[in-house]
């Protein structure tokens, strides 16, 4: 059983290989810089490093980085450089996230792939109308116009939603919505939710990137997760982070 990762060299995306290969599954990763890779990982024969850039790649390449896959999980973000931010590619993640599904698609495979997108909080799942305040609604709006990743964020989501749907048969998705992203060695206790509890903008909670990459890699290997979850955008927060919520109330 073969998962694929993009994003892989990420702070969340390593998170996830290594649950990943702790559940003994094989995963293949797609990194521009493997020599920026752990050594362990390279030593490790249940991984497979492919050295590219995810859009650099032409469709049949993709087909075959895609082939024989159970599930693609999807990491990728904008570094928090002027560069990473405002230059090119804007749609990164939208893109890589249309490309690696007509990948799928083009596969035909006999059961459905598990695309699981990494998201954000700040981004709305548009299918449940979700109420938001007037102040967080102008402030997302001011992201728009000048943080294109944000922006990508959405678009992917919305990809997701709108044009591979609840009832395509060659892939069924989930978009794993965390909160402010932190740094933890161990993972620790969490609650997942349909919708966020508390607001991404004006109270955000915190969610610890081995926790994120625990739950992604859950979701690959437990059935009953999987069917809860899929084609939904649960959010995800540390524990501590909704007690701390509860104190404040």
């Amino acid at each position: 059983m073969t998962v694929l990762v993009v994003g892989a060299s990420g702070s969340t995306g390593s998170k996830l290989v290594e649950q990943l290969l702790l559940k003994e599954y094989k995963v293949r990763v797609i990194v521009r810089s493997p020599e920026k890779l752990p050594e362990s990982w390279k030593k490790n024969s249940n991984l497979q490093i492919i050295a590219a850039s995810i859009l650099g790649l032409s469709d049949e390449e993709m087909k075959k980085h895609s082939q024989g896959c159970l599930a693609i999980v999807s990491c990728l973000g904008h570094n928090l450089t002027w560069k990473g931010i405002y230059g090119q590619p804007r749609k990164l993640v939208t893109e890589a996230t249309r490309r690696l599904c007509d990948a799928i698609k083009a596969n035909k495979p006999e059961k459905p792939v598990k695309y699981i997108l990494m998201n954000t909080t700040g981004n709305r799942n548009r299918d449940l109308n979700e109420p938001i305040s007037f102040a967080q609604r102008i402030v997302i709006g001011l992201l728009r116009l000048i943080l294109p990743p944000h922006v990508d964020n959405e678009k992917a989501a919305d990809y997701l939603r709108t044009q591979v749907g609840q009832n395509n048969q060659f892939i069924k998705w989930a978009a794993v919505r965390p909160d402010g992203l932190i740094d933890k060695n161990e993972v620790t206790d969490f609650e997942i939710h349909a919708s966020p509890t508390r607001s991404a903008i004006f109270n955000p909670g915190k969610t610890s990137r081995i926790n994120v990459g625990h739950f992604m890699a859950d979701l690959i290997s437990d059935a009953n997760l999987w069917n809860k979850w899929k084609g939904q955008m649960p959010v995800i927060y540390n524990k501590s982070s909704l007690i701390e919520k509860n104190k404040e109330a």
